[in-house]
């Protein structure tokens, strides 16, 4: 068997080389000028397009913000298509590529094993069935007039004049885009169901963790929901309600449904592989030891995919919350919403007007809000009688499952199966096709037969004596909901065209993955929640580990949770419905949905600020959602800061960062300095209690932190901003099962804060370092490097310190942008912008403990609706509507967000009328 080679470090070398070389070449300042303008979109006078029936007038703002107006609902989706082409087709294309399993073939071989293991999903196959299968004829039909706007300016426009990006990888290769179809729009649902899967991860993470620790240190590192701290979504059952016009009050959120027990983390033996009671079967704790290899394996094959969908992980979620009219000084509801994404130019939201001269039953869209760029309709927004905003729920819809494998079958309740396979072709750029072979059981496709380490992995994994004879080995399979067709396309137009709750509701029955929290609000002044998706009942097992593919017992039900059991509410009594990814509903419901919530420091902590003006008589406001959404209160500091203040500190130079943390309020402002030196401290603390007694298998080389030189003669005053101080590198845990300093590990320090003699606060001996072994020397020892971090990150003057200066975001061309030449970058990335808030602070700017403080996620967009007037609403999105480098709506909304600004929403056609600034008419081809 050949050597495996190395992971490539950049994945489009040649494309940002050539850019790079371009832009040196004698005509580069014509090249850069004419190409890069070439692309933009004509936003005023006339365009004849095919297939319309009558005109459609576009009008965009000064941001570039489209409003569409069409006779038709065919012509309104034939120009949706059309106009995110002009804008952001580039985006739209890698995009389908990426859910095709298709990126070699514009970018080579370096994108191969991304596009083996997309294959092995088969995303695009399965949109493919919903499409034929499932989906309305409405719905496809809107699609086709979708796909027929994009091809429509695909016909009159090639190379440069779509994106400076083709044009820059016309000289590498002779890639041409073809023509959009419906399904390309559909399978773009299946990433962002990857993107918010559930706790996959966690599944690997815990597995790994257990060939190490034992169920009680396993536990300690997975806290059980705060119930009695912490509120769920879902609060009031069997309530009467407020009053409100619509039909039907009072709440049921907690139905019993005969869910079954799960597994949990029993037993205390040890078996021979090393792994700890985890409540499966002896035979199936022995393969998760046995299989660690692989689990790991995936977990590296997982990370490559996340590269151009978003973060996923502990810590990243979103926020909503509503409030009934009772309680606002409108008199209506006010909603709010901030999905929390990866930063990523563009963004993955694109603000649009959808608007029917005439609603009617034939047209009956008045619609806006935030979309995606390739997929037709309306995701987050509001119409003309309701609003609604997503977050995502966390349903635990995936299970990994352990194979043994033997000679073509898999075993199976005692019986040898044959697997199915299937033959995938990936065409390479510049290269020859690749051929790979998908396997699947009837548990789902074999997720362990990619990436770099999975040449040999049937046969490297021990399995128990017990156990038949191994064959090939152990491999991993993936059971998931969005493997299954669904029909979430037909609840995209259904949520966009619903005029009270009951609509709402039959739309949300459709909204199968990703299963998210829906928040409600309408013009009669109702609110509502309601939980959707796929959800499965489980056997045997609770989903929290990998389960053994060849016991049955472990499968889902043939039927998932049915829909009027899944959790809502109407109208609750206290007037307010929050949800930021924590608990949906009390530990007595009777399904099970995950274990794995966030654990409500953000949903707390926005329910706090709403109560508080309820109780003290106030009404809340516009801006009282907005002065929510900015909110970057540290929680954790809270409880945290009163222990560091009172460590006898004796240095005097960390005795002065130590005397930031007197008097600090626990905001997270970009120019405060202690908020800069209480999260360096929160890094540190993470760092040393548990970052290296986590196994070998999540941990990865290269990441530093400052530690005070060897050499103690040379002192802190003689050390400035731009010394190097000498670092400390060794394994350090990734974005998986490391301290991420997201609210879970908030709750791991919670439990121990009060036990300073608790095994987690002991760090072991080194060559420079005394043995730690009790809280508040552990303390004293991360105040004392987050001072020399600090140091040499922002200089020994801490009245100079900023959280901004270290709390950086970058917005990073998709492709080109993160790993071509410096000088590429610069052409197509922006930052950096010192940004305010932190790691699950309300206002969610997101960053890993264990990497350092760049932005990591973001509120990728923020809306505030008002359904007393639809047009005193709020928008603003985290880059601009362009995706064209250098085009005056490239990042023009970022500075804003950046600030907490908003902009106008303008809804009526008079209040878009005022703001529009550059009018287009799309006219039909075939005019007269």
């Amino acid at each position: 068997m050949p050597a495996k080679k190395p992971r490539r470090r950049g994945r489009l070398t040649v494309i940002a080389l050539v850019m790079l070389l371009v832009a040196a070449l004698g005509y580069g300042a014509y090249w850069s000028v004419s190409t890069v303008r070439a692309s933009f979109p004509q936003v005023s006078g006339e365009i004849a397009i095919d297939g319309l029936s009558a005109p459609v007038t576009v009008s965009r703002d000064g941001n570039g913000i489209p409003q569409l107006y069409a006779d038709s609902a065919d012509d309104l989706f034939r120009a949706q298509g059309y106009v995110h082409a002009q804008d952001r087709f580039w985006e739209m294309d890698v995009r389908r590529h990426m859910t095709a399993g298709r990126l070699s073939e514009m970018f080579g071989d370096e994108q191969v094993e991304t596009d083996a293991f997309l294959r092995t999903l088969g995303w695009h196959d399965v949109a493919q069935r919903e499409y034929d299968e499932l989906l309305s004829e409405e719905t496809k039909a809107y699609l086709q007039a979708y796909a027929d706007g994009v091809n429509a300016y695909l016909a009159e426009n090639s190379g440069e004049e779509i994106s400076v990006e083709y044009a820059a990888l016309g000289f590498v290769n002779d890639y041409e885009p073809e023509d959009w179809e419906p399904v390309d729009s559909v399978a773009w649902l299946k990433a962002m169901a990857w993107d918010l899967r559930g706790n996959m991860q966690e599944e690997i993470d815990r597995s790994l963790l257990a060939t190490r620790l034992s169920p009680e240190e396993i536990e300690e590192l997975y806290p059980e929901y705060p119930y009695d701290r912490n509120n769920p979504i879902v609060q009031e059952t069997g309530a009467e309600g407020l009053d409100g016009a619509g039909d039907g009050a009072g709440v049921d959120g907690t139905l019993p449904g005969g869910g079954l027990a799960g597994g949990g983390l029993a037993g205390e033996g040890v078996t021979d592989d090393g792994v700890t009671g985890v409540g499966l079967p002896a035979e199936a704790e022995a393969a998760l030891g046995g299989a660690s290899a692989q689990l790991a394996s995936v977990a590296d094959s997982l990370d490559t995919v996340p590269a151009l969908l978003g973060t996923n992980g502990s810590g990243i979620g979103s926020n909503s919350w509503v409030v009934h009219g009772d309680y606002t000084t409108t008199g209506l509801p006010l909603l709010a919403n901030d999905p929390h994404l990866a930063p990523s130019l563009p963004g993955v939201w694109y603000q649009m007007g959808l608007h029917c001269s005439e609603v009617s039953a034939e047209c009956p869209f008045a619609v806006s809000g935030f979309t995606f760029a390739g997929m037709p309709g309306v995701v987050i927004g509001h119409n003309q009688d309701i609003a609604w905003g997503l977050t995502n729920l966390g349903a635990d819809v995936t299970d990994l499952r352990l194979e043994k494998l033997n000679d073509g079958n898999y075993l199976r309740d005692g019986e040898q199966i044959p697997y199915e396979t299937r033959s995938e072709t990936i065409n390479v750029a510049g290269g020859e096709p690749r051929e790979i072979t998908v396997r699947s059981t009837g548990n789902g496709p074999i997720i362990s037969d990619r990436g770099e380490e999975y040449a040999d992995v049937g046969d490297s994994a021990p399995v128990d004596s017990a156990a038949p004879d191994r064959g090939e080995g152990y491999a991993v399979s993936l059971s998931w909901t969005a493997l299954e067709p669904s029909r979430t396309m037909d609840a995209v137009f259904s949520l966009n065209t619903a005029s009270g709750w009951e609509e709402f509701r039959a739309a949300a029955e459709d909204f199968a993955v990703p299963s998210q929290n829906l928040v409600y609000a309408d013009a009669e002044g109702n609110i509502g929640y309601q939980a959707p998706g796929l959800i499965p009942i489980r056997g045997e097992g609770d989903g929290r580990y990998p389960s053994p593919g060849w016991d049955s017992a472990y499968d889902w039900a043939e039927e998932y949770i049915p829909q009027d059991e899944l959790p809502w509410e109407f109208n609750p009594e206290r007037g307010y419905i929050v949800t930021a990814n924590q608990a949906v509903v009390g530990d007595d419901y009777g399904y099970r949905l995950t274990d794995d919530w966030s654990y409500g420091t953000r949903s707390q902590r926005i329910e706090d600020l709403i109560r508080g003006t309820i109780e003290d008589g106030g009404k809340i406001s516009t801006g009282d959602m907005q002065d929510i959404q900015l909110d970057n209160s540290n929680e954790m500091a809270k409880l945290l800061v009163p222990h560091l203040l009172r460590v006898d500190i004796s240095d005097p130079y960390v005795r002065e960062a130590q005397a930031l943390l007197e008097g600090w309020d626990y905001t997270q402002d970009a120019d405060s300095p202690a908020a800069a030196y209480y999260n360096a401290v929160w890094r540190n603390v993470l760092q040393l209690a548990f970052g290296n007694k986590l196994p070998k298998e999540l941990r990865v080389e290269g990441q530093c932190l400052s530690v005070p030189p060897a050499d103690e003669s040379q002192p802190l005053e003689n050390l400035d901003g731009g010394d190097r101080m000498i670092t400390e590198c060794g394994e350090r845990s990734p974005e998986t099962a490391q301290p991420d300093g997201g609210d879970r590990w908030f709750e791991v320090v919670r439990g121990i804060l009060e036990d300073p003699e608790n095994p987690w606060w002991t760090v072991p001996e080194t060559d420079t370092e005394q043995a730690v072994e009790h809280r508040d020397d552990l303390l004293a020892r991360a105040m004392r490097d987050a001072r020399w971090e600090l140091t040499a990150e922002l200089g020994k003057d801490i009245d100079t310190w900023s959280w901004g200066r270290l709390h950086r975001l970058m917005l990073n061309n998709q492709t080109l942008g993160t790993e071509g030449p410096g000088p590429v970058q610069w052409m197509l990335n922006r930052g950096p912008w010192n940004i305010a808030g932190g790691t699950d602070a309300v206002d969610a700017s997101g960053w890993n403990a264990a990497g350092g403080y760049d932005i990591t996620w973001v509120p990728s967009m923020r809306m505030v609706v008002s359904l007393d007037n639809f047009d005193d609403s709020l928008w603003i999105n985290l880059t601009g509507a362009s995706g064209h480098a250098y085009h005056g709506n490239y990042t023009d909304q970022t500075d804003l967000w950046a600030r907490g600004e908003y902009l106008p929403w303008a809804f009526s056609r008079e209040a878009v009328e005022e703001r529009t600034e550059n009018t287009l008419t799309l006219t039909p081809a075939n005019a007269s």
